[in-house]
């Protein structure tokens, strides 16, 4: 009696950020679920602690941020490609989000692998939104990965509440940023901390 070989199977090979490539999932809600998982990664990624409210009955995915001091983010991808971009839906429900429902859209672009996180504020009232990940120049490109908006939205809540408590309580002590964007945006708050003085 022969015995069969292990079969082996290559692994692939470790791929970076911008090499991401994923498969389309074909349900709607299953693909928002995916994109939610994928948008708790690379909030993580980027040093971002996030938390999932129980439930559905909220008009946001996740919040982001610290105790206290948090911001919420409603997720959106979009697999829609029109002649140079993708549209991108915005509703709750068949209406546009009502303002104040949360803080920050993160709208993901699967087929770019690329984020943008946009203010509410620049979208209320929008059903829809067009992405061009492959312009520089396009109306929403300046939100693109920009998940330093979020830590700098958590960041002015916590200097009100500094202020609202009257109190002078020293800063927490920062810790090691991770990566050469951490290290960019920790150099740039200790430079306007020390140019405000």
């Amino acid at each position: 009696m022969e015995l069969e070989k292990p079969i082996h199977r290559q692994r692939p090979p470790n791929l970076g950020m911008n090499q991401r490539k994923p498969d389309i999932i074909e349900d709607k809600k299953q693909r928002g679920e995916w994109a939610e998982s994928v948008f708790l990664a690379r909030a993580h990624e980027h040093g971002l602690p996030v938390s999932k409210p129980w439930g559905e009955m909220c008009p946001y995915d996740f919040v982001v941020g610290t105790t206290g001091r948090f911001v919420s983010v409603q997720v959106k991808s979009t697999l829609s490609k029109l002649k140079t971009g993708y549209a991108c839906t915005v509703l709750g429900g068949h209406q546009p989000y009502s303002v104040g429902s949360f803080d920050f859209l993160a709208a993901y672009v699967i087929p770019a692998d690329v984020w943008y996180i946009i203010p509410a504020r620049v979208i209320h009232g929008k059903g829809c939104l067009t992405l061009y990940p492959d312009s520089t120049t396009a109306k929403y490109e300046r939100y693109r990965e920009a998940w330093h908006l979020m830590r700098e939205a958590i960041a002015a809540k916590e200097a009100t509440e500094e202020d609202a408590s009257g109190a002078d309580v020293p800063p927490e002590p920062e810790r090691m940023p991770r990566n050469a964007l951490e290290r960019v945006e920790a150099t740039f708050r200790f430079v306007k901390r020390h140019s405000e003085r």
